[in-house]
């Protein structure tokens, strides 16, 4: 984001080449327009980066963890929270280091996590890692356009239940909502940069303070009503579920958890949009990562343990949209449109990296196509009345196509699958270990001597 503030605005000027070496760049490496690397100086800062994480972490599941909690209990539950958080802020750790390949502060950048997993592995990790982290990436996509539209079709309904009491079903089809947000998805795809959505990222960060807030407040005010605390200490126990049950539900308790922490795939992406040294990126990501990590748990802790305390076992999946409560309705509508809202960003922020892989891919397999390459000038303002020198925004036409073709291809699905949340917290629980865990891990090993960790 430019310094007064507009999105994806650039100086109607020759661009500077992408990638070149500091020795070829010169005075240019210097100057204060360009990083080392030749690419447009970061302005990427500790809270820029702590709001990328905190919108990608934070998003409408932390609704679901009364439910998660309520499988497991008041003993399991937290515990479980507290292992994931402490897991998610070493392993993340670890990962920040490998942004650069040699020196902390000089050496060669990677972009990406594939970059970072093929500077330090080789071979079929790098084509493993790449196809975990771009499947969980379409998999969320797929999720977050049904959670969106599941939070807007809530607040149709809890108008309805208001008007019509909560014996009448209220159903109402999601599929028009769904559209509604592959629109609005559309139109802020065409952000071309990670850099660029800062903004975005903020504000969806706000957002889901205030839907965990009411949803915390809400739960509270339950909790005085019940005049007491529910729950047990074990969870949801063999007799009111079947053995089989207690054993699946446990286990998708861990999964909706650890998917809750997940972030790792896009942690390198985050850390490149941050301000050259000094400091060094890693160790303002790593900030980056105690903040948003402390965060997150004491937001999951208290919105989790609250709404198992004030439903018990009967936690609903979704304390807002599953109409754990009913009023004050116009509260609900609040949070599920800060939801909402909050979702359109988290969606950005998840996919950049998508989209920035397949455009690099299809730049180097047709360098001459203008339709790929090239870039549009559209004028936004002018300086003086020649219109040299105004700021306009750089369209370019294979970025058009592309990504408002998966925003349509992951919209159609949506309402083809509206089950599929379910899939997606699969994918994410199983994509926790190899890309939050292991890759991290074998990355800082082969990257600094295990003798010489921290």
């Amino acid at each position: 984001m430019g310094e007064n503030g507009v999105v994806a605005a650039k100086l109607c000027y020759p661009a500077a080449p992408m990638e070149v070496t500091s020795a070829e760049l010169g005075h240019t490496a210097r100057s204060k327009l360009y990083d080392d690397d030749g690419r447009l100086k970061r302005t990427g800062t500790m809270w820029t980066a702590s709001a990328h994480i905190i919108t990608a972490v934070i998003g409408s599941g932390v609704l679901s963890l009364g439910w998660a909690i309520a499988q497991l209990g008041w003993v399991a539950g937290p515990a479980v929270m507290l292992l994931f958080s402490f897991v998610t802020y070493y392993t993340s750790a670890l990962l920040a280091d490998c942004y650069r390949s040699g020196d902390e502060s000089t050496g060669k950048r990677n972009y990406t996590y594939m970059d970072a997993v093929n500077a330090n592995l080789s071979g079929i990790k790098v084509q493993v890692c790449g196809f975990l982290q771009y499947a969980n990436i379409v998999g969320v996509a797929i999720g977050y356009t049904i959670a969106a539209s599941i939070s807007m079709l809530a607040i149709k309904r809890a108008n309805c239940f208001h008007v019509e009491g909560h014996g009448d079903p209220c159903n109402i089809s999601s599929t028009p909502y769904m559209i509604i947000f592959g629109v609005a998805e559309i139109f802020f795809s065409q952000i071309p940069d990670f850099d660029q959505i800062s903004w975005l990222s903020i504000l969806a960060a706000v957002m889901s303070f205030t839907y965990s807030t009411i949803g915390l407040g809400l739960g509270v005010v339950q909790v005085v009503a019940n005049r007491g605390v529910k729950g047990s200490l074990t969870g949801i126990s063999i007799g009111v579920v079947t053995p089989m049950d207690k054993v699946w539900r446990s286990l998708q308790a861990f999964g909706d958890i650890a998917f809750a922490y997940s972030y790792s795939l896009i942690l390198i992406e985050i850390q490149d949009t941050i301000r050259a040294p000094p400091p060094s990126e890693s160790k303002v990501m790593r900030r980056a990562t105690v903040v948003s990590v402390a965060v997150t748990t004491l937001f999951y802790m208290l919105c989790g343990c609250m709404g198992y305390a004030a439903f018990g076992d009967e936690a609903p999946g979704n304390l807002l949209t599953g109409f754990g409560f009913y009023e004050p309705f116009w509260l609900l509508d609040v949070a599920n449109a800060a939801i909402v809202v909050h979702l359109v960003g988290a969606y950005q922020v998840y996919c950049q990296p998508l989209f920035a892989f397949v455009e690099k891919w299809a730049q180097q397999r047709w360098p001459k196509s203008w339709y790929i390459t090239k870039d549009i000038d559209v004028p936004l303002s002018v300086s003086s009345s020649s219109g040299a020198g105004g700021r306009c925004f750089k369209l370019n036409l294979f970025r058009l196509t592309w990504r408002s073709a998966f925003v349509v291809a992951t919209t159609v699905v949506s309402m083809l699958l509206p089950f599929f949340n379910d899939v997606v917290g699969f994918l994410g629980a199983l994509g926790f270990w190899p890309l939050t865990v292991y890759f991290p891990v074998e990355m800082y090993i082969v990257y600094k001597p295990f003798a010489t960790t921290y």
